[in-house]
Formats: C-alpha cells, structure tokens, sequence
C-alpha cells in the first residue's frame, strides 16, 4: 500500500448560538472546521481534522510512503519541518495528516482504531464544555440542561473576566448536574484560556473557593510560563490543567520539571502520534490525561489504550456539516462504534456544496484581546474591556 495523494477541505461546525472565550466571541456560532484526506493506491482514505499550513513540504515526507508506518512516518514530517519550525499551525498539519494515516492503517487491519491501539473499553468519559462565555445565565442553564440529560455529571465553563459572574454561573452549572446526578457532587471546571497575571488567577480562583470546589483551572496564565503555572498551583486548592496549545514534548518538559501542571491536556488537531507520546510522559510522572477538542473522535479512541485518561472534552453533540461519526453519547460517555479506522464519513458534495464568505472573522476567540493580562477591573462585556485609567 502507497499514499499517492491528498486533498484539503473545511466544513464548519454549526452552533447555532454564541460560542467563544474571554479572547471573544463568534458570534454566528460557525466555526470552521479544516479537514484533510489522504488517498493511498488500494482506494483506501484516511482523514484528519486539521490545518493545511504548508501542507506541500510536510506531505512530501510521506508521499510514496506505506501509510501503515504511521509512527515512523510522524517523525520524518516532523524531521521535514525542523529548520523553519513545526510549532503551531504547521504541527496542526503534522497532526491532520497522522490522524489520516492511523486512519488508513486501521482500516486497513478491518478493525476500529481503539481496538487496533489496544484499547479495551469503547466508552471513553466526557465532560461537558459548552464555550459558552456569550450566553445569558438563561440561555447556560438551558445548554446544561441538554448535556445533563445525556449523563454528563462534570461541565467546564468559560471565564475570567469577573468573578461574581464566574461564580454565579459556576452555581448554576453546579445545580444542574447536582440535580441531574439525584445529589451526587459534579466536577466543575473554569477555563480563562491564558487570560490573568499570576497574582489575578491566584486571587480570583481563592475568591471562588471560598464557595465552591474546583476540579481544575484551565490556563490561568500563559501557556509557556511554567514557574507562573507553578506559583498558582500551589496558592490555590484546585487542580491546574494545561497543555492544548502545547506543540511537541520539548514544551511540555518545562511544565512538568517545575510541577506547573496537574492536569495535562493535548488538543485533538495535534493527532493521534503526539497524544500517545505526551500520555505516557505523563504518566512517567504520575499525571493524568484529558484530550481537548470540538470533534475529538481521534483522541477518544487514543484515550483507551492509555492508562492515564481521566476525561475527554464534549463540546457540540453534533458533527460538523458533512461528516458523520460513528459514536454516540451515552451515560456521561462517548461511546465509539465498530467500524473500521475512526468511524468518520465525509459527504463530500455536502461540504462543496456549502459556501461561507471567504474572509476572516474580525474578532473571536481565536484574537487575543489588546489588554489581556493588563486589565484592572472586572470586564462585563467584549465589546468594553476594561483599561487602566489614564
């Protein structure tokens, strides 16, 4: 077997409401989705969900190559890539095609790619995530309500800005689940996506605590700033989660060195290869996993052949335009399905047939706010965000 080509393409993921971070807001809730499908010469596709920066000079590291040697395969892309660096947007590329090529390799060994990793369990735990920072407090209790129903009993909210906002609607999450779970204490988690000083993630998280319990704070500060992670996991008693935006281990091993993280997390565009190699540096260090993601159907089925999976984003439950999963959600889990490779379908014509203006958001969440890590006073809404005076 050979890979003789590829072919790029973005859906997008259809909210249907508000979703965005403390950075912002798309505020039409369509968030695009780049997919990449790799063809070999047994007619066999893979895809990944990914970027496609440079994807010329990372492809010809595997063209020609037998996609079935996927691990090795990852490491020439990354040899490939090493000059000019493969961090960021180009690593999303690395990932996007080595989740097609593990992909590839599993269907073409006729078995679900959580099986041929030597997964046992199909149900892989989930916690809800709704980014859900421009929703009324009316508009959160009803989007918790729908992920209680499915058996979620542990949410991740967005915030940061203001911490009586922060709290209210920690509360109201908290009684959601509570209610749901007939009594049963829910994991409650906040994520300010590198938005505080040091000295503000200690004092808002302490302010929280005071009347409820955390499982985690999601990168309090900038994702690099290890001794900054360190100095708020220990002012604090919730956990530090960290990691999605990190790309390759050489990041990660400064956090850990200096006991920045509790937490480690990987997002799903990075691919199945990096996830596998940061679970068990994690696990060397007796840390637990969660993959990050809003259709992170590759990670799940990486999730249950590592020992240190603790749970894995559920943003949307549903795909975006075009694809269809084999998988559903059931009992506060994702249930993955039989199918060959990861279970994805691509309704190609549908995605074609789709058209958006072709043209940037102006303002989201992707764009990370002028004053961010400057702000002196609580921030009620995007459009205002607070200054110092002067």
């Amino acid at each position: 077997m050979r890979i003789t080509g590829y072919r790029t393409m973005t859906t997008v993921q259809e909210w249907g409401r508000p979703v965005g971070d403390v950075n912002g807001v798309f505020a039409d809730g369509a968030v695009p989705v780049p997919l990449v499908l790799v063809d070999t010469d047994e007619g066999i596709t893979g895809v990944g969900l990914g970027p496609h920066v440079e994807i010329g000079a990372v492809f010809a590291a595997i063209e020609g190559e037998d996609p079935r040697g996927v691990t090795a395969l990852y490491d020439r892309m990354l040899r490939r890539t090493f000059k000019a660096g493969h961090a960021g947007a180009v690593f999303g590329t690395i990932g996007a095609l080595d989740t097609a090529l593990w992909d590839i390799k599993a269907q073409a060994a006729g078995e679900p790619l959580w099986r041929l990793l030597g997964g046992r369990d199909r149900e892989v735990t989930a916690y809800a995530s709704g980014l859900d920072m421009g929703l009324t407090d009316d508009e959160l209790v009803a989007v918790y309500q729908v992920y209680a129903r499915h058996g979620l009993r542990a949410a991740k909210i967005k915030g940061g800005l203001d911490i009586e906002r922060d709290r209210r609607r920690l509360t109201l999450v908290r009684d959601i689940l509570t209610e749901a779970g007939r009594g049963a204490r829910p994991g409650l988690m906040l994520d300010v996506n590198e938005a505080w000083t040091r000295k503000q993630a200690v004092r808002h998280v302490c302010e929280l605590e005071r009347t409820l319990d955390l499982t985690w704070i999601e990168e309090p500060v900038r994702r690099w700033d290890a001794e900054g992670l360190a100095t708020v996991g220990r002012g604090i008693r919730a956990s530090v989660a960290t990691g999605e935006n990190l790309t390759g281990l050489e990041q990660f091993r400064p956090l850990l060195a200096a006991g920045a993280v509790d937490i480690v997390q990987t997002a799903v565009v990075w691919g199945v290869s990096h996830f596998l190699r940061v679970s068990a540096l994690a696990h060397a260090h007796d840390l637990p996993v969660s993959p990050i993601g809003a259709t992170p159907v590759a990670l799940l089925h990486a999730a249950t052949s590592v020992p240190n999976h603790l749970a894995s984003e559920l943003q949307d439950l549903h795909p975006p335009l075009g694809l269809s999963l084999d998988l559903h959600v059931e009992n506060g889990a994702f249930v993955l399905g039989d199918s060959p490779g990861l279970g994805i379908t691509v309704d190609e014509q549908a995605i074609d047939a789709f058209r958006r203006p072709d043209a940037t958001a102006p303002e989201g969440p992707h764009i990370r706010p002028e004053h961010a890590g400057r702000r002196l006073l609580a921030v009620a809404s995007h459009s205002c965000p607070a200054r110092f005076p002067g």
